[in-house]
């Protein structure tokens, strides 16, 4: 791979990681659950930290 397309990776990455890190501080300040997949199954991370497979929003 060229430098200069690895150089842009690497650039994009860490803008992509600081967007994920603002809207999950975001979402703690307004009280929400950050939501991830993994092995398709989805995890709530709820504002105090703690990690449940139960959907915590009301239907």
């Amino acid at each position: 791979m060229k430098k200069r397309i690895y150089e842009e990776l690497i650039k994009m990455s860490k803008i992509g990681g600081r967007a994920v890190q603002k809207a999950q501080e975001e979402n703690r300040q307004k009280g929400l659950p950050s939501v991830y997949s993994k092995n398709k199954r989805l995890y709530y991370e709820l504002p105090d930290g703690t990690i449940t497979m139960k959907n915590p929003l009301p239907e």
